[in-house]
């Protein structure tokens, strides 16, 4: 069986909060892939928050 609990902040919220902390980790590595690959990871949370934001957003509307 699968266990539900509701989310005390929104997706939008995790998404910023986890870029933030991995721009904070990567400030702390040295250059190289690793570096590139926690600053690549935060992006793509910041991308997902917007994206989510602009879905969820009332003014979206359908392509024509």
């Amino acid at each position: 069986m699968r266990r539900r609990f509701a989310q005390t902040t929104s997706l939008e919220e995790r998404l910023a909060e986890q870029a933030r902390r991995l721009r904070e980790e990567a400030e702390l590595l040295p250059h190289g892939p690793v570096r590139e690959a926690a600053i690549r990871r935060a992006r793509q949370a910041e991308t997902g928050s917007h994206m989510s934001e602009w879905l969820r957003s009332p003014g979206l509307k359908p392509p024509e």
